[in-house]
């Protein structure tokens, strides 16, 4: 299942695991920084190499309360091919309102 994502600067959002419990993990540019739980291996956020500054958020993490709120957002399919076109169209886009 493909991973489906919402970005966040990182300061607006809190993470409610413990550190101990995440494996991180790097490949390529090495500025993405995905994280795992080291015990089950969900990828519950991650570090963008395109946002190095904030945070994405596997949707499916999220509780039902807050995967709800989600339906007021605008969601883009991205084919994961053309990554540099699909930078440079939401880097020009304002963040979503939380």
């Amino acid at each position: 299942m493909p991973l489906a994502s919402i970005s966040f600067p990182a300061g607006d959002l809190d993470a409610m695991v413990a550190d101990r419990r995440l494996a991180e993990y790097r490949f390529g540019t090495r500025t993405a920084r995905h994280t795992f739980c080291a015990r089950c291996g969900m990828h519950p956020f991650y570090v963008p190499r395109s946002h190095p500054d904030g945070l994405d958020v596997n949707v499916r993490a999220l509780d039902e309360v807050a995967a709800e709120g989600l339906k007021l957002w605008k969601i883009t399919p991205f084919d994961g091919r053309h990554w540099e076109e699909n930078v440079a169209s939401i880097r020009e886009e304002p963040p979503p309102d939380p």
